[in-house]
């Protein structure tokens, strides 16, 4: 029989790009807060509507439901709206790690972000020891220590994947790659900062690769992972490559100003990674480019 995967939050970039790979060997039911479009449907896969902040109702529709990993991406996306990003992130996280507390469950793996890292020294180091400096970052954060004091103290199967920045087709088009992108084939203007943050960007094919080892290893319960290339670029850069491939666009640097919070710099050691999943990035930032700006040119 195949393993039973639920994926929340699967109606995402990342989890649509997980899902279509996954089905081949794995079943796929997805939990999502909303309605699934028509393009981040994936056929053969289940769908579950629940808001994983309603605890009662999650409860319900769980209860009888055995899976052998869980993949936790939900999570409010609109940042904005403080109390709403707090609940979705943390105490929608907390909900089903407690459901599935006493289930046979093989993994549990959180999706984090390296926000939780605050402005610690980079490259961040993989740690728990962290001091995010935004609403979200700290939602993660506390994600986070929930989930490692769920595996020390009740050898809960917990792994937490702290992503950085990752791209590629069929991303929400309010991300900053799919913005340059639309920008630079309409050959228009557009506002951006100086462009001197330095970030690393990991294409997704790469992230799914990544999961699915993580899927499979023994060895990394109850640890935590940065994701990401290994390779760091400014923005700046990041916007003069799109410009250059699409033949088209004008970045106005300077026009925004970066955001209080913000960090300068934000990049991983994966040292780690490679060593504990044998994996490293195989797709390069051109090729990734090419073939995201490709995507959108025809979609």
């Amino acid at each position: 029989m195949k393993e039973k995967i639920l994926i929340a939050g699967g109606t995402g970039f990342i989890g649509f790009h997980l899902t279509k790979k996954l089905k081949k060997n794995y079943d796929i039911t997805i939990l999502s807060s909303q309605k699934v479009k028509a393009e981040r449907k994936v056929e053969k896969v289940k769908y579950v509507i629940c808001d994983v902040t309603f605890k009662k109702k999650l409860q319900k529709i769980l209860k009888k439901k055995i899976f052998d990993h869980v993949i936790n991406l939900s999570g409010y996306v609109n940042h904005s709206n403080k109390k709403k990003t707090f609940l979705s992130h943390y105490v929608g996280c907390k909900n089903l790690a407690n459901i599935f507390l006493k289930k046979p469950l093989k993994s549990f793996i959180q999706f984090g972000s390296g926000l939780e890292y605050g402005r610690k020294k980079v490259p961040h180091k993989a740690s728990l020891n962290a001091s995010p400096n935004s609403n979200y970052a700290r939602a993660k954060y506390f994600s986070s220590k929930y989930l490692m004091s769920l595996h020390k103290n009740k050898n809960f199967p917990a792994v937490i994947l702290r992503l950085y920045q990752a791209y590629g087709p069929n991303q929400t088009k309010n991300r900053l790659i799919p913005i340059i992108i639309t920008k630079s084939l309409k050959n228009k203007k557009f506002n951006c900062t100086d462009g001197r943050q330095k970030r690393d960007f990991l294409y997704i094919d790469d992230l799914v690769r990544m999961t699915l080892k993580v899927i499979k290893s023994k060895k990394v319960k109850g640890k935590i992972i940065n994701v990401g290339s290994g390779n760091r670029v400014s923005i700046k850069e990041i916007i003069e490559k799109i410009v250059h491939i699409s033949r088209g666009g004008k970045p106005l640097y300077g026009k925004i100003k970066m955001r209080k919070e913000e960090n300068i710099n934000m990049f991983p050691d994966i040292s780690i990674t490679k060593k504990l999943l044998r994996w490293k990035a195989n797709i390069n930032l051109d090729t990734g480019l090419k073939k995201t700006i490709n995507f959108y040119k025809w979609n």
